[in-house]
């Protein structure tokens, strides 16, 4: 039976409901052999971010090298990369060994306020990572800042996309969960059509984490050989149950449940 790998180009976080251990949770859920490359290591949990450690360059280079040059991948994911040499290094990476399943969490912000990327680094994603890109999964926060322009309607969303579809990457899209509409709609732009994707907005604060375990469970999907939208469809129902099924760990945003897709999928089995 053929393997499915992917890669996950992010930081670590301590708390465990981010960052690479999130995608690497959510990989294993998904039927995909996750590997990893650490660019930062932070000191965080529910209540926020404390400090972040990034590492060199070269490390996170020979992260990807060790990688490329042996066990290879099917689809990789980026989250935090945290600064500008090595968002490039990445870049880099990705066409030396010209992989082409690339989803883009462009990471800014934790859900407690703490920056996770550098200023200087958000024209450096545009220059260097998108343009490798097959999905960019930004938040409408990020969606702002990578289109330079506000995002107050649905309309603005489109707008949006087109603009971050220009900058290279094949597909965009904007996840919903920051709007204000009753419930949350995802909007997929391919360069020429646009796709919603509805759900209901589950009232709760524990949704840390919910963008790395979206573009993992896009990553994993896609290295499975799913089209993107197929691998949307997926990633949207994971998630879903991932907020749907409350853990209640800690006191402030707490991580959401990486098992609750599978449990899921088993109850209903043996319900027909």
């Amino acid at each position: 039976m053929k393997s499915f790998k992917a890669l996950t180009i992010a930081g670590s976080d301590s708390g465990g409901g981010a960052g690479i251990q999130a995608d690497l949770k959510t990989f294993q859920e998904l039927d995909v052999f996750g590997m990893s490359a650490i660019t930062a290591v932070t000191a965080q949990n529910t209540l926020g971010v404390h400090s972040v450690y990034p590492l060199t360059t070269e490390a996170v280079e020979e992260q990807i090298e060790a990688i490329g040059t042996d066990m290879g991948l099917d689809a990789l994911k980026t989250g935090m990369l945290f600064n500008a040499d090595i968002i490039e290094a990445v870049a880099k990476k990705i066409k030396k060994f010209q992989w082409d399943k690339v989803v883009t969490d462009p990471v800014m912000i934790a859900k407690g306020g703490a920056s996770l990327l550098q200023e200087e680094a958000v024209e450096a994603l545009k220059e260097h990572l998108l343009p490798v890109t097959l999905i960019l999964t930004p938040n409408i926060p990020e969606a702002e800042v990578l289109s330079g322009m506000e995002i107050k309607t649905f309309e603005d969303r489109k707008e949006a996309a087109a603009r971050l579809h220009e900058l290279g990457t094949k597909y965009v899209l904007i996840k919903g969960g920051h709007g204000d509409e009753d419930g949350v709609t995802d909007l997929l732009f391919d360069g020429n059509e646009y796709s919603t994707f509805r759900k209901s907005r589950i009232a709760t604060k524990n949704t840390h984490g919910t963008g790395c375990t979206f573009s993992a469970a896009l990553a994993a999907e896609l290295a499975k050989g799913n089209t993107v939208k197929e691998a949307v469809e997926v990633a949207e129902v994971f998630i879903h149950s991932a907020i749907e099924d409350d853990l209640m760990i800690g006191s402030g945003h707490g991580p959401t449940n990486h098992w609750a897709f599978k449990r899921k999928q088993r109850k209903g089995e043996r319900n027909e």
